[in-house]
C-alpha cells in the first residue's frame, strides 16, 4: 500500500512570518535565509513525523511531494528513508503530483493552513495572495478543498490534516469528523500563534496519520460532479481583467469569475490556466 503526502510549510510548528516560509532566491531583498533555513528544517521533521504514522499504519512505501513555494523546499538526504520524494515546479497536478501512482489508497496534507480570509488562520491564503476566495459548487474552500477533490477524482480519500486549528476545523467541516488531524498551532491572528513544543506536535502527527491511514475505509471522499460551478474572488478589476481572457470563464462581478467543471482534473487545469494569467505582470 502507497501512501501521498502532499507537503506545504505555513502550517508547520513555529512558523508564523512569510519571511520563514519564502525562499530567499524568490524573496524581494533576498529574505530572511536563516528564518527560512530553519522552518524548512521543521518542515521536513513534520513530514518525517507523517512517514513514521504511514509505516505504522501499514504502508509500504510513502510518496511526499513537495507543495510549497517553488516546490523545491525538501533537502532529500534528510528526507525519511521510506519515502520517495516528488519536487519540482510546474507538475501536472501541482500540489497533488503522485496521487495517479499505482495503489495509493490514503492522503495525508502537512503543514497546510487555512483558506484566504480565515480571521485568526496563520499566513491563510489559496494558493496566492491575490485570491480572495474560492467556492467549488457554492462551498468556499481553500488548497485542502481543491486538492482533496483532485483526490476524489481519484477514488482516494484524504485520511489525516495536520496543521493550525483553523484549517483543521474547515477540513472536517469539508471532509467529515472522520478525518483524523494533528494540530501544530493555535492561530491568534495572520502572524501569530500559541504553539505547542515541536516534538510534542511530531508526535501527535505520528498518531494521526497512522489512525487515518489504519481507518482509511471510513474517509468521506470529496468528488465533483458534471456541472459543478466554480466562483474565484480576486483582488481587483484588473487582476479579473485577464483571467477574463480564459476560454468559458464569465465575468460576473468587478473581480469574480465564474465557470463549470466536470471532474476535479478539468478544475485542476482551470485553477492553474487563471493563476498563471493573472501571474502576468506585463499585459500584452
Amino acid at each position: 500500500m502507497k501512501v501521498l503526502i502532499s507537503a506545504d510549510m505555513e502550517g508547520t510548528c513555529g512558523v508564523v512570518s512569510w519571511a520563514q516560509v519564502t525562499p530567499p532566491d524568490l524573496a524581494a531583498g533576498g529574505g530572511a535565509p536563516a528564518e527560512y533555513e530553519w522552518a524548512r528544517r521543521m518542515m521536513i521533521r513534520e513530514i518525517n513525523a507523517a512517514i513514521e504514522g504511514a509505516v505504522a499504519g501499514g504502508a509500504n512505501e510513502v510518496f511526499v511531494n513537495e507543495a510549497h513555494d517553488g516546490m523545491r523546499n525538501l533537502l532529500p538526504e534528510e528526507l525519511h528513508q521510506a519515502g520517495t520524494l516528488i519536487s519540482g515546479a510546474h507538475k501536472p497536478l501541482s500540489m497533488m503530483q503522485g496521487i495517479d501512482e499505482t495503489d495509493v489508497q490514503a492522503v495525508v496534507f502537512t503543514g497546510y493552513h487555512a483558506k484566504a480570509g480565515t480571521r485568526g488562520g496563520v499566513l491563510a491564503h489559496t494558493y496566492t495572495g491575490f485570491v480572495r476566495d474560492l467556492r467549488i459548487n457554492n462551498v468556499s474552500v481553500g488548497e485542502y478543498g481543491l486538492n482533496a477533490a483532485v483526490a476524489g477524482h481519484f477514488g482516494i480519500p484524504v485520511v489525516t490534516m495536520v496543521g493550525d486549528d483553523k484549517v483543521a476545523a474547515q477540513a472536517r467541516a469539508l471532509l467529515g469528523s472522520s478525518l483524523a488531524v494533528a494540530v501544530t498551532k493555535r492561530g491568534l491572528g495572520t502572524t501569530a500563534a500559541i504553539h505547542r513544543h515541536p516534538a510534542r506536535v511530531r508526535e501527535a502527527i505520528t498518531a494521526a496519520v497512522r489512525e487515518g491511514v489504519v481507518r482509511r475505509g471510513e474517509a468521506k471522499l470529496y468528488r465533483l460532479t458534471p456541472g459543478t460551478p466554480v466562483e474565484v474572488t480576486v483582488d481587483g478589476p484588473e487582476r479579473a481583467d485577464l483571467a477574463a481572457l480564459a476560454p468559458g470563464v464569465e465575468r460576473t462581478g468587478d473581480a469574480t469569475l465564474t465557470f463549470e467543471v466536470d471532474d476535479a482534473l478539468e478544475l485542476m487545469r482551470r485553477w492553474r490556466l487563471l493563476l498563471n494569467l493573472m501571474l502576468n505582470p506585463r499585459p500584452i
